[in-house]
């Protein structure tokens, strides 16, 4: 058969490594890999071979491309830089695609051109100076702002054609030229293993230098951010990298005529001290309008009159050779969605709070809000509301308040916080006259770091509807730089544990490769500091260290990037190398003597001990080892390491067999006899028989039953309780205790009110009070794990070969579900799973994007009977419907006491 391209048929989404074409600007490679997606493409469609151009300078229609390459491959994901020649410090290359495929005389339409440009590739193309304040400073508190600023003239008679501002900061910082602020980025340069990588962007700045206009001002503000600021565990410590604030930035113009020039940090700076008088991650942020510098950032008549608030900047010696200087590789953390306030509640205490309907992660914006000059207007953040007032005790450390004071302008003032956020639903305000229109006067700027969103899920059920949703909305506030534990109190880390059990829901959900592999790397810098441990002053844990392993792997199922393995690969050896095993007797378990953190805040631990769960804290640590073992094979294998694969395989195999001598019984018991121990059991094969197994699974699925469906795992175990029991041949109990709204449940909170994730199962008790553990966060991802089981089993659709070459259709019909849909863009486009059920019918629509293939199963009640039918289809739509009568039992029954 003959496919012959439609008109439709494009190559569209051309990216360079994980940016898309649009944010390739000042890209940290010098051979950038290339992907794109074909879009309206023939159904049965593969790629036989491909056509990249690449033009020096943007093309007109008649222009023929500097360069040509046309490459016999099905390859359209990350495919290598064609050219010999590679890209230069500040070099651009205009590019676009076109494809054939198998059978076809006709290509693609061309792609629109993709531009990606170098950035500065070595230190040596740094021409700046590292400037600082240059006045004695108290490092043991919080400082204000710094304002730099340099005044300079256009060198040239000839027009300006390029400009482009290189910036970093060891802080935070926030540009201006010309009085209008840089780009749209929020807290960059944002987080990095500062002592060894210190990330820059890159922003076309052409428009902000108007052509009429000779003299030209550039400002930078300057925050403490996390380089110096307080960040930290126990209310963390200040100075951590470094104990002032500093800039680096060059702005390079480019002339019609050739010629160049440079306007560089260096001590002709002027530097002040700004109207930002406090600005800290945890505590928030005070900015005093009546000290703002007015056209600090702009050539202005007036700034002589307040030459005396500005002294020369001090130059600081020259970074070293750590840290690196690098582009940034992944997203830019951007101001994403605003919301207005919901409903306005007045306290029984007076107090004046708006709820904003959703928690959320950003912070407040004050708008055209009118008082006295010096009155100061206070904004708390919380979460949750206790007992009718703002509940801010799980806050810890973190005060989350912000304060504006105002300039007393007639007209009205608007201020916006930039160098902090907060995680909040409702916001107790202060200082604003009771008959202030307070529902008018703020909104909430909703921040996170921007990822494509590339996954989608909906069925039947709306309260499964609304938990999915939550889940969403907590992976967004979670990964504002990196992905944290909890973006609310005295902590928003990159706690390890959370992101190594979350990492297959993340990636399903966004394209989140870029900052997921940028903090790995971070993460790989701790190690070498740490001797291969992931963290600083803590005994090295199980699950926590194995997402050296477990991310990784994720990111590469997702995305096919092997170059994710084969970076990380010294990061995965370095932690197995350093894990506490019990060498005796030739034992490979992990060392008894040494703490785990185990099945953290399993439900039935005590509110001060979230360690103390059902399972044996020792099972779950050695369980995920081999877990781990098994993948750190399977990676070496596909990095062509063979003999590190046999040698892990066999470690595993080892490890197997004594894990079975310490914890389980010849009938398949184990010593541990709760939902975390059976449920990591079978989902990592660890019973050695068919009969253990089948037995494991029969008592898994009494223990469900008879705690009435309610949920029995913490971290560890909550990833891979509905999956066990599915695999255990017990579906329906799995889908009973998915929609069990009892606390505790997954559908508790939502009964609850929740619009994220929660750390704990009652992180607000059925009475309304917080729980009174410490550790109380009502946005933490990591139990919304789950969602992978939603999306598989209840959806039907999952990734079987890496960066969903291939895919499998299979919902798993149990429970009174009538319907599910499913959807993912994948590297190849978007591949999803819908199906129904209408009286006696089940229909099924699938979507396969070219290039991959895909196998359906239908369910066993199909037209001919058989168990399981298996069908193998292309790219393209395909429908499915067969004969389905429901033949279980529904609601299962609990076992024990009702």
């Amino acid at each position: 058969m003959v496919l012959e391209s439609s008109l439709s048929f494009e190559i569209q989404d051309l990216r360079f490594e994980h940016r898309l074409a649009n944010d390739a600007l000042g890209i940290g490679e010098s051979r950038p890999r290339i992907s794109w997606r074909a879009i309206g493409a023939p159904a049965g469609f593969i790629q036989k071979r491909y056509q990249i151009e690449l033009f020096s300078q943007k093309p007109k229609d008649s222009d023929t491309p500097s360069q040509s390459f046309e490459v016999e491959s099905s390859e359209s994901v990350l495919v290598p830089w064609p050219s010999k020649n590679p890209l230069k410090a500040r070099e651009g290359m205009f590019v676009r695609v076109r494809a054939w495929g198998e059978g076809a005389s006709n290509p693609s339409r061309w792609s629109e051109l993709g531009c990606v440009e170098a950035g500065l590739l070595d230190r040596n193309d740094w021409q700046c100076q590292r400037i600082s304040a240059s006045w004695e400073q108290d490092t043991s508190v919080p400082r204000p702002e710094e304002l730099y600023r340099k005044e300079f003239s256009i060198s040239s008679a000839s027009k300006v054609s390029r400009a482009r501002l290189y910036i970093t900061a060891q802080g935070i910082y926030e540009a201006e030229i010309n009085g209008k602020r840089v780009g749209d980025q929020f807290l960059a340069p944002g987080w990095s293993a500062y002592d060894e990588r210190l990330h820059y962007q890159v922003y076309d700045v052409l428009e902000y230098l108007p052509r009429d206009q000779r003299e030209n001002c550039i400002g930078v503000r300057i925050g403490e951010g996390w380089f110096c600021g307080r960040i930290g565990f126990e209310g963390g410590g200040r100075n951590i990298w470094g104990d002032r604030t500093a800039v680096m930035a060059q702005l390079e113009l480019t002339y019609e005529d050739g010629s160049t020039q440079v306007v560089s940090t260096d001590d002709t700076w002027e530097v002040a001290s700004g109207p930002t008088r406090f600005a800290e991650i945890y505590n928030g942020e005070k900015y005093d309008g009546t000290m703002e510098i007015s056209g600090w950032s702009v050539i202005d008549s007036s700034q002589q009159s307040q030459s005396s608030v500005w002294t020369r900047a001090a130059v600081q010696p020259p970074l070293p050779a750590k840290p690196e200087l690098l582009s940034q590789s992944g997203s830019p953390i951007r101001r994403l969605l605003v919301l207005e306030p919901k409903n306005l509640i007045t306290t029984p205490k007076g107090k004046k709070i708006l709820d904003f309907g959703q928690n959320l992660v950003g912070y407040t914006r004050i708008k055209n809000v009118k008082g006295q000059r010096g009155q100061t207007i206070r904004l708390l953040h919380a979460e949750v509301m206790e007992h009718a007032e703002l509940g801010r005790r799980p806050l810890r450390e973190a005060d989350a308040i912000d304060e504006y004071t105002l300039k007393g302008l007639p007209e009205g003032e608007s201020w916006e916080p930039r160098f902090t956020f907060q995680g909040f639903r409702y916001l107790q305000v202060e200082g604003l006259p009771s008959h202030a229109d307070f529902l008018a006067s703020f909104e909430a700027v909703v921040c996170w770091t921007e990822m494509e969103p590339t996954g989608s899920f909906s069925c039947s059920d709306k309260m499964l509807n609304k938990l999915h949703e939550n889940v969403i909305w907590g992976m967004r506030g979670n990964f504002v730089g990196l992905p944290t534990d909890c973006p609310q109190r005295d902590e928003r880390l990159g706690w390890t544990g959370d992101i190594a059990l979350f990492a297959p829901t993340a990636c399903f959900l966004y394209d989140c490769a870029g900052i997921l592999k940028d903090w790995l790397r971070d993460l790989t810098v701790s190690q070498e500091y740490l001797g291969g441990n992931p963290f600083p002053k803590i005994a090295p844990f199980a699950i926590w260290a194995d997402v050296t392993i477990l991310a990784p792997w994720s990111i590469y199922q997702s995305t096919g990037d092997v170059s994710i393995l084969s970076s990380q690969y010294l990061s995965m050896e370095s932690w197995l190398k350093v894990c506490p095993r019990d060498t005796r007797n030739g034992r490979r378990l992990y060392d008894q003597s040494l703490f785990q953190l185990g099945d953290w805040l399993d439900p039935d631990a005590p509110p001060d001990k979230p360690q103390n769960a059902k399972t044996d804290a020792q099972l779950v640590a050695n369980a995920f080892l081999i877990h781990s073992l098994d993948i750190i094979s399977k990676i070496s294998s596909i990095l062509g390491r063979d003999q590190e694969a046999k040698q892990y395989a066999d470690e595993a195999k080892l490890v197997r067999k004594q894990f079975c001598e310490e914890y389980m019984t010849p009938n398949g018991r184990l010593s541990s006899d709760s939902q975390t121990a059976y449920a990591l059991g079978i989902c990592f094969d660890l019973f050695p028989t068919s009969k253990q197994r089948d037995q494991a699974g029969e008592r898994l699925a009494y223990i469900v039953k008879r705690n009435q469906f309610r949920i029995g795992t913490g971290f560890a175990g909550t990833p891979f309780i509905c999956e066990a029991l599915v695999l255990a041949g017990q579906p329906q109990i799995a889908y009973r205790m998915l929609v069990e709204d009892k606390c505790p449940s997954w559908l508790y909170p939502v009964t609850m009110g929740a619009t994220t994730m929660w750390e704990r199962w009652d992180s607000m008790l059925p009475d309304g009070s917080i729980n009174p553990g410490d550790m109380t966060s009502f946005n933490h991802y990591a139990l919304g794990a789950v969602a992978t089981f939603m999306h598989e089993k209840l959806g039907g659709l999952r990734c079987i070969e890496a960066g969903w070459k291939k895919a499998r259709a299979e919902p798993i019909l149990r429970g009174v579900f009538t319907d599910a849909a499913v959807s993912h863009i994948t590297p190849f486009g978007k591949v999803g799973c819908s199906w129904k059920i209408e009286g006696d019918r089940f229909d099924m629509t699938v979507q396969v994007p070219p290039n991959t293939s895909m196998e359906v199963v239908l369910p066993s009640s199909g037209a001919d009977g058989a168990e399981g039918v298996v069908k193998t289809v292309m790219s393209g739509v395909h429908t499915f419907s067969v004969p389905y009568k429901r033949n279980y039992e529904w609601p299962p029954k609990s076992e024990g006491w009702p």
